[in-house]
């Protein structure tokens, strides 16, 4: 089962980069500055801001794997 929630994890994360995440603060300051020529500022401000997406959820997961770990640990063995 874990497996199966490690391979879903992985494969929607390597899916992220072709979502288009911003804010509307960064979509208005993305559009102004492509109205005015420049490309490549979007590009990475989108970039950045799934990397801070990404990060979280990676903490968030991590932190459920240890807790999970912990807690079958925890429970008494019936052998």
């Amino acid at each position: 089962m874990v497996k199966k929630i490690v391979f879903f994890v992985i494969s929607i994360t390597c899916f992220l980069s072709e979502l288009s995440a911003q804010c509307p603060m960064c979509k208005a300051s993305v559009e102004s500055n492509q109205s005015m020529g420049g490309k490549s500022v979007g590009m990475g401000l989108n970039t950045g801001i799934l990397l801070l997406l990404s990060s979280v959820y990676i903490i968030v997961f991590t932190v459920g794997i240890l807790w999970y770990r912990n807690y079958k640990r925890s429970l008494p063995t019936n052998a």
